[in-house]
């Protein structure tokens, strides 16, 4: 059988590589295609740089043109990856966190909004699209992320690294995962003052082994309080992401939340903000969109505080579900959810690279008590 490129090109159609949000003919990872009679040389151009993505692109486009064109056909795939600009490693100083390039904090300024839901699908995502990826559950009254990730049941084990005892963080989904509530009953209210609190999350910080992570997020609890301080004070945050759903009420404390991290004092880069529960669409009105809680006022917020905006997602009851089973909804394939998730740690991840291009290392703040008050420098 004599192969046809037009053939070859439409079959590519139906690709998308890992990352790039379209098919590859149309975000021009395709260069070139080349046929002899029953053989197909395709060149390709990516710019995922994780091996991960590079294996998947090669047998997608094995299996494809086998489906869609020939079986039989003799195909040759040549990938190159052309990586966009690396970050920079974030030079932490004070307590260095060995192997960790770039601490994002996920934040609110109200409760449920979402936040916890957003930290685990963009975790998830991230590893998809072959980054290496951790989640500190640093929502210290209210952890969530051990439901959410299916290992409520599991207990960190120790490991000895260079000669001292660390915590080996849970894994799942390919994101490793330390939270309080590993160490808590499901019945258990931690009761804890600020202090408290503090060291336990300074313990899951600094005692455990994370290995090699290009993103460790963290799930902040909801407001502006002593844990963001605690947190503040212990790591430089790369940069940080305010969630928040689209009402007015929700809105004023996102509001907080961007100006705590903008405070001269603080000064941790905004990378953007996320609208959660933009839009109810029914599943039997797929057309439709029904703006319950107010129409893009996140939106609205991240120009007005001039800080970029990374995308909305829809109030969808799968995205509910699927957290309470403990399989995040971004793990699922070809479905709208996917590619919203996608496309906002799409921005998330070039909003970094950005940051870490055009902005020195953030550095960890410093906590000093005077006069019975607490206040907050460089």
């Amino acid at each position: 059988m004599k192969l046809n490129k037009q053939d070859i090109l439409k079959a590519l159609e139906t690709i998308t590589v890992p990352g790039e949000g379209q098919n590859m003919v149309a975000s021009g990872a395709v260069k070139n295609v080349v046929t002899f009679a029953d053989e197909v040389i395709v060149d390709l151009l990516i710019t995922n740089p994780s091996l991960q993505a590079k294996k998947r692109t090669e047998v997608d486009v094995l299996k494809t043109i086998h489906e869609k064109v020939y079986n039989k056909a003799k195909v040759t795939v040549n990938v190159k990856v052309e990586a966009p600009a690396t970050p920079k490693p974030n030079v932490i100083k004070g307590k260095p966190i060995a192997g960790i390039q770039n601490i994002v904090a996920v934040a609110s300024g109200k409760g449920g909004v979402g936040k916890s839901t957003v930290t685990a699908n963009l975790a998830v995502t991230l590893s998809k699209m072959g980054f290496k990826v951790g989640v500190l559950d640093a929502d210290i009254y209210g952890p969530s992320m051990p439901i959410m990730f299916d290992v409520a049941e599991e207990k960190p084990l120790a490991v000895t690294v260079e000669g001292k005892s660390k915590m080996r963080p849970i894994e799942n989904y390919g994101v490793k995962l330390l939270s309080i509530g590993f160490f808590t009953q499901p019945n258990q209210a931690v009761v804890w003052r600020g202090p408290m609190a503090a060291k336990a999350l300074n313990q899951m910080i600094f005692d455990a082994h994370w290995g090699e992570i290009d993103f460790l997020l963290l799930d902040l609890p909801p407001g502006t309080g002593d844990i963001h301080l605690s947190i503040m004070q212990s790591l430089p945050i790369t940069g940080a992401v305010v969630v928040s759903t689209p009402q007015n009420v929700a809105l004023a404390d996102a509001k907080k939340g961007v100006a705590m991290f903008q405070q001269e004092s603080i000064s941790v880069p905004v990378l953007g903000i996320i609208e959660n529960m933009a839009y109810f669409t029914p599943e039997e009105l797929p057309d439709n969109k029904y703006y319950i809680f107010g129409k893009e006022g996140a939106k609205h917020l991240a120009e007005d505080m001039k800080v970029p905006f990374l995308g909305e997602l829809p109030l969808v009851q799968s995205i509910r579900e699927a957290g309470d089973v403990g399989r995040p909804a971004a793990l699922q394939t070809a479905t709208a959810l996917e590619k919203a998730f996608e496309k906002i740690t799409q921005n998330v991840v070039q909003e970094v690279v950005t940051r870490n291009d055009k902005l020195p290392p953030t550095e960890a703040i410093k906590i000093t008590t005077m006069a019975g008050c607490s206040s907050v420098k460089k």
